[in-house]
């Protein structure tokens, strides 16, 4: 199928000679030309700056919380990672257990087999690093949340 002449004007394209002459806009010689439009934007109602539409940014943005509030839920947040921590701790001490300095005990098979020896101790020696960095960040987290006072 055959196009009409195609014109350039800026950004947008048009086959109507009228439109393309009255914006001085220039012809496109050569292949067939598909331009597919997006959607275009909707409309939306005047916004104080900052604001984004959702209700929790509405609401921080609006209104302030209470101290106390704030003091409970700062509370509520310690004493989440304090249990976190508390946990990554007693995974940290299970993996050291079991990794027992790099030299645990060779179960069944490992002691034909050195290699399955190995490979096990370097998933044991990952896992104490895994959780010695979770007890590292925990303790980051811990420290962000300044001098309150905790249960530790």
């Amino acid at each position: 199928m055959a196009q009409d002449r195609i014109y350039r004007c800026g950004n947008e394209y048009t086959n109507n000679a009228a439109v393309a002459k009255s914006r001085n806009c220039t012809v496109i010689d050569g292949g067939n030309i598909t331009v597919i439009e997006g959607p275009r934007p909707a409309a939306t109602p005047n916004r104080p700056a900052g604001s984004s539409g959702s209700g929790a940014s509405e609401r921080s943005g609006g209104e302030r919380i209470d101290s106390a509030s704030q003091r409970a839920r700062d509370s509520d947040a310690r004493a989440i990672l304090e249990g976190e921590l508390r946990r990554a701790e007693a995974r940290l001490a299970e993996a050291r257990a079991a990794y027992a300095n790099g030299e645990p005990e060779k179960q069944g098979i490992e002691g034909r087999n050195h290699q399955r020896y190995l490979d096990r101790v370097a998933e044991l020696k990952a896992a104490v690093t895994r959780a010695e960095a979770d007890v590292a960040g925990l303790q980051r987290e811990l420290g962000r949340l300044g001098g309150q006072p905790g249960g530790r």
